[in-house]
């Protein structure tokens, strides 16, 4: 009774228990959607205001935009206002223009039409005048025919035959008078016209010679140009070369060559050389190869330079280097460069005496010898005037200039005006008391020709002429040439010259083979 009554008792309170917790948990949920429903509100309400916000201010920023557009709106429209304004001032005062002009035309027209009237009346008049005259006129004809007893075209024929024979007596009279005088004048003015060239040009005489003298600062040098066992000279003579005489002679060396170009490269090198104090066989053959080199681009510069100051343009830049290397050549002892200049300003004073192209002519003035000075030996057989037409020719040069250089020895036909200007400036320069020596030329074409002679052996690498032609020095190549060769060559050179040359006294022959090995060590 008691168990059973504990069990009934334990499931009442379990059930009380059970019933008094879903109150409870009734009452929080409760407590919570009121908690919930409060917030939403909240939140609700929250993004209500801050959605009024929003709205204020677009609106505020769309009524800021609105006036910004409206301000720039306003700007424009007084901008176009403003332009439309000008552009109708600008069309009254072209209106006014246009009205002043039209005034001023009715006013000419008015004007043009009195003076035609004027014309017409006064053109009326002379017709009148007129018609009266040749009636006038006519009466006067038929009574001198009446008077005559000829007709007038009878009377005009005989007046036209007395007239033709007056006439052609009085012009054979003028004409014989005219030739006679023209003969008397035509030498006189010819040879005015070359005295007054030749008082206008100034040019100074130039001689070359085949002696150049290198100064020193002391006689000491001469023992270091000279070198152990005179090693020093030697090779500055095979490779220059120029006879090298040191003498006695104070303070100076004797440089001698027919070559002024072989005698300017010889100074130049000598210079360097002493000047720096290193002076050795090796050190020669570099000072003397730089030297070729500044003397090759010094011929450039001449050239320019002589075409700067003749007023000459547009000349090919190997025309160009021709007239520098006219520098170093002569003709009968005459400086080549100087003859040409000197032509070149004969032909353009003479040119414009005459009322020729000056430019013209003072341009074939220069270049009629550059045939003088050819590149390789081939072209030594060519006319020096014919090798200077081609070269021209080649060249670009005007046909009349091309003509004027080959003509101005007779080898072609002189087709230009030019042409005889430019022989006659040459002559002109050419007979001058002093500028020629023809001793001088005869004897730099034996020396030229010697060292051909040698050229024309095989092995042969350089050949030199020294001691005024009394000694012909060669230097073969040593590996086409040995000792035994060398000797017989210096043989066959001294028959040939005996052979094919003359020449006063005896020519000497000496052949040099110098053998060498050069090892570079790295």
């Amino acid at each position: 009774m008691d168990s059973a009554t504990l069990i009934i008792a334990g499931i009442v309170g379990l059930a009380i228990g059970f019933a008094i917790a879903k109150f409870m948990e009734k009452g929080k949920a409760s407590k919570t959607l009121s908690n919930a429903k409060s917030e939403a509100n909240t939140i609700i309400s929250a993004a209500k205001t801050e959605g009024e916000n929003i709205k204020k201010d677009k609106i505020f920023q769309a009524k800021e935009k609105f006036l910004e557009l409206k301000a720039e709106h306003e700007k424009v429209i007084i901008s176009k206002d403003k332009k439309i304004g000008e552009a109708e001032k600008r069309t009254r005062d072209k209106e006014s223009q246009v009205s002043n002009e039209l005034a001023k035309s009715k006013k000419l027209n008015t004007q043009l039409d009195g003076k035609l009237k004027e014309v017409t009346h006064k053109e009326e008049f002379l017709e009148k005048k007129q018609s009266e005259l040749e009636k006038l006129h006519k009466s006067q004809v038929q009574q001198l025919e009446v008077i005559s007893g000829l007709s007038a075209d009878d009377a005009k024929g005989q007046l036209m035959e007395s007239l033709k024979e007056t006439a052609k007596t009085d012009a054979m009279a003028y004409i014989q008078t005219t030739v006679e005088e023209a003969k008397l004048t035509a030498q006189q003015e010819a040879k005015k016209i070359i005295i007054n060239t030749i008082q206008r040009i100034g040019t100074e005489e130039a001689v070359e010679n085949c002696v150049s003298v290198f100064n020193l600062e002391s006689d000491d040098v001469k023992g270091r140009i000279i070198g152990r066992e005179g090693r020093n000279i030697r090779a500055l003579e095979s490779a220059t070369g120029v006879e090298i005489i040191v003498d006695d002679t104070p303070e100076a060396i004797i440089l001698s060559c027919f070559d002024s170009v072989r005698r300017e490269v010889a100074r130049l090198s000598l210079h360097k050389l002493v000047t720096d104090g290193r002076i050795h066989p090796a050190r020669i053959e570099e000072i003397v190869k730089k030297t070729e080199n500044q003397i090759e681009q010094e011929i450039v510069e001449v050239g320019k330079r002589t075409v700067i100051d003749l007023g000459i343009h547009g000349l090919h830049p190997e025309l160009v280097r021709a007239v520098g290397r006219m520098k170093y050549r002569s003709s009968y002892g005459q400086n080549l460069l100087q003859h040409s200049r000197e032509v070149a300003k004969l032909c353009g004073v003479m040119a414009a005496e005459l009322g020729l192209n000056p430019k013209l002519a003072k341009r074939a003035g220069l270049l009629h010898d550059i045939g003088k000075v050819p590149n390789t030996e081939a072209e030594v057989e060519t006319p020096h005037a014919i090798l200077g037409m081609q070269w021209a020719e080649k060249y670009g040069e005007k046909p009349d200039v091309c003509n004027a250089i080959g003509a101005h020895h007779d080898e072609i036909e002189m087709k230009t005006l030019i042409a005889p200007i430019v022989q006659v400036c040459d002559a002109i320069s050419g007979a001058r008391p002093g500028a020629r020596r023809q001793v001088l030329d005869s004897y730099i074409q034996r020396l030229k020709d010697l060292e051909e002679v040698a050229f024309s052996f095989g092995g042969v690498q350089k050949a030199y002429a020294i001691q005024a032609g009394r000694e012909l020095r060669v230097i073969v190549e040593s590996e086409k040439v040995n000792d035994e060769k060398a000797a017989q060559l210096s043989f066959e050179i001294s028959q040939k010259i005996q052979t094919d040359m003359t020449y006063p006294g005896q020519v000497k022959v000496t052949v040099i083979r110098e053998t060498r090995s050069v090892n570079v060590a790295k």
